[in-house]
């Protein structure tokens, strides 16, 4: 456990995980594109709802302003961020100054891996978010849901995620190159989040995955279904999409914001 994560493994509440209570276990894409945002886009961004608790993942430009279009600020209960690569995080600045300034909140927690908080130039020591630093096996429970964490391969610290909601499961795999496997969540989630950054041809430039190895990666975790995104502006979606199911062996589908899926 680290001693930065007072609640890790407890909930909000201090209750295990348990079957979603008042509604189901969905994952809303608020933003897909992949380090910068494309015209009309949004960088990494996801709502997922389990039952009536609500988590922010990740708040990429872009993200924050297409999650009001689903809740209110006043109705966010946490918020969850992979690594400190701008396009997952930069919309925390807005969120510190909505709640600072607008909304009166304190203590919402934020779920980031250490040294995320010191990037922030506008945050003040006021306990408006309430942080709680997250690294590789640590897990929480948010609300129904039970989270794990996996670091990556990646050149910084990023944590893909297992979300576990009673029987069903989501993973994530934030950013990340081959050296990573999303086997590291566990086996058999219902549905995989899978980044598809590159083209075949660009394979192995950078430490993060095409479509065609996104495929491989959760077809060798047995996941039930795949959903790649963080895709860069302008990449062609259907060809993504093609070479991520002809290595799943499965369908695929690409992320699009504002479509909501049912894990």
């Amino acid at each position: 456990m680290n001693q930065a994560s007072p609640l890790t493994g407890l909930g909000v509440n201090g209750l295990e995980a348990g079957p979603p209570a008042g509604g189901g276990f969905s994952l809303t894409v608020l933003g897909t594109d992949g380090s910068y945002p494309g015209p009309g886009g949004a960088c990494s961004g996801y709502l997922l709802r389990c039952g009536d608790f609500t988590t922010w993942l990740e708040a990429g430009p872009g993200s924050m302003a297409n999650l009001q279009l689903h809740i209110g600020l006043d109705e966010l209960d946490a918020v969850v961020v992979s690594h400190a690569h701008p396009d997952h995080w930069s919309d925390l600045e807005g969120l510190y100054v909505a709640m600072r300034y607008f909304f009166g909140r304190r203590g919402l927690p934020v779920y980031a891996p250490q040294g995320l908080r010191e990037l922030m130039s506008g945050e003040k020591p006021d306990g408006t978010f309430d942080w709680r630093v997250v690294g590789d096996g640590d897990s929480a429970v948010l609300g129904p849901a039970r989270w794990t964490w996996s670091v990556t391969d990646h050149p910084v610290e990023a944590l893909a995620a297992r979300v576990q909601v009673g029987p069903r499961s989501l993973g994530y795999s934030a950013d990340t190159g081959a050296a990573w496997r999303f086997s590291s969540l566990g086996l058999g989630v219902n549905m995989a989040l899978v980044e598809a950054s590159l083209t075949t041809e660009s394979e192995g430039t950078v430490q993060h995955l095409s479509a065609r190895q996104a495929g491989a990666t959760a077809a060798e975790a047995g996941a039930e279904r795949l959903l790649v995104t963080h895709l860069s502006p302008g990449r062609d979606r259907e060809k993504a999409r093609q070479e991520a199911e002809a290595s799943f062996g499965g369908p695929v589908e690409v992320a699009e914001v504002g479509k909501t899926w049912e894990i």
